[in-house]
């Protein structure tokens, strides 16, 4: 798929949950994420995160039925147990995580200033 196909399709994901994507997550997932089933990154803390193409989004976020316990948030990838999240009702570019099992009990820890800069 080109960028604008995968824009059209993240497009599909804000309208189905009724949220604004950041712009750079956005650029990031069309232009490099793409239809790409398994795309990881490396953070500056060794860690390797599996971020998810526009195909797993709604899928993910229904399984771990996240806007349910998290509505503000959207799972955009995950390292085990740990989710990476973007805040899609706060218009920040910033990244999150939070152990999945921890969900609505804990607050999430910032982890990076955009997805860019969650890679080393």
């Amino acid at each position: 798929m080109n960028k604008n196909e995968i824009l059209d399709e993240l497009k599909v994901v804000e309208n189905s949950l009724n949220i604004k994507l950041p712009n750079k997550y956005k650029q990031f997932s069309s232009e490099e994420v793409k239809d790409i089933d398994a795309y990881e990154i490396q953070t500056s803390q060794g860690n390797t995160v599996y971020i998810y193409n526009y195909k797993d989004l709604l899928e993910r976020n229904e399984t771990y039925t996240i806007q349910d316990v998290e509505p503000d948030y959207l799972l955009i990838g995950q390292d085990g147990d740990l989710g990476y999240f973007i805040n899609v009702k706060d218009n920040s570019e910033l990244i999150y995580s939070l152990d999945l099992g921890a969900l609505g009990s804990l607050d999430m820890d910032e982890e990076a200033k955009d997805i860019y800069d969650l890679r080393s």
